[in-house]
């Protein structure tokens, strides 16, 4: 099945991105496990940040577990924010076919990226590492996903809760900066909303949002070079079949 106006064919672009999260989800299962890792390298992060004054985890974490009437609006910014994510991908999908093609690419680079980090450097979140945070989500969870509050997972660093916010407010952007510039800039308002909430309730640390906009920043520009040596291949593949048929070049 071939797209219409630009836009690759439905079903094969949900059967791919599909599989490619299936696969994310299993691999990043797979890592960020080593507890003493873990632990050792968020002690580093804090030190690190102590030296250059911007470790404010605690007393953020310590506001907003002080009021409960905040308290749950932000669980459930943390735990749905993928609904954002899916209705941007679809929104650009289905009226924004021109920049479709490179916000997927960098949703993809992005994927594949943060992997080999997460492998790399676990980092336990300050909920788990810093004593006297207090894990919001936990307490106030309406989904009661208990699982999730269990130290199993080191993978704070980067944050996808930023990284993803990041990625929608670049496809909005990219989308609406020609015809709305303004609403355009709106959009970068929803990572910094979450960058405020992942710090709020004890999941990440400043360090790790300033990960998450290296990571976009990386996987735009891999998603621009893997578009243009796309373009190119198919410049290469298309042009001898033009001149066998008798095209003018």
């Amino acid at each position: 099945m071939r797209g219409v106006g630009g836009r690759p064919a439905v079903l094969v672009e949900l059967l791919l991105l599909l599989l490619w999260f299936l696969l994310f989800a299993r691999l990043d299962a797979a890592v960020g496990k080593d507890f003493a890792a873990a632990t050792a390298n968020a002690l580093a992060l804090q030190s690190t940040e102590h030296a250059i004054h911007i470790d404010i985890e605690r007393s953020v974490n310590g506001r907003l577990a002080g009021n409960p009437v905040l308290c749950q609006p932000a669980v459930y910014l943390y735990r749905l924010y993928y609904v954002v994510v899916a209705g941007v991908l679809v929104w650009v999908f289905v009226r924004h076919a021109g920049v479709y093609r490179q916000a997927r690419r960098t949703m993809v680079a992005m994927m594949a990226l943060v992997l080999p980090v997460y492998w790399a450097v676990p980092m336990s979140p300050p909920r788990f590492a810093l004593p006297g945070a207090v894990d919001v989500v936990a307490r106030y969870d309406f989904l009661h996903l208990e699982s999730w509050t269990r130290p199993t997972h080191y993978t704070a660093m980067p944050s996808m809760h930023v990284g993803w916010s990041l990625w929608c407010a670049y496809a909005v952007w990219s989308a609406l900066r020609g015809t709305h510039p303004r609403l355009a800039l709106l959009a970068w308002l929803f990572p910094l909303l979450m960058a405020a909430d992942v710090l709020a309730t004890g999941n990440h640390y400043v360090l790790d949002i300033a990960g998450s906009v290296t990571l976009l920043a990386v996987s735009v520009v891999a998603a621009s070079l893997w578009g243009h040596r796309h373009s190119r291949d198919t410049c290469r593949t298309t042009t001898p079949t033009s001149l066998s048929r008798g095209t003018n070049p």
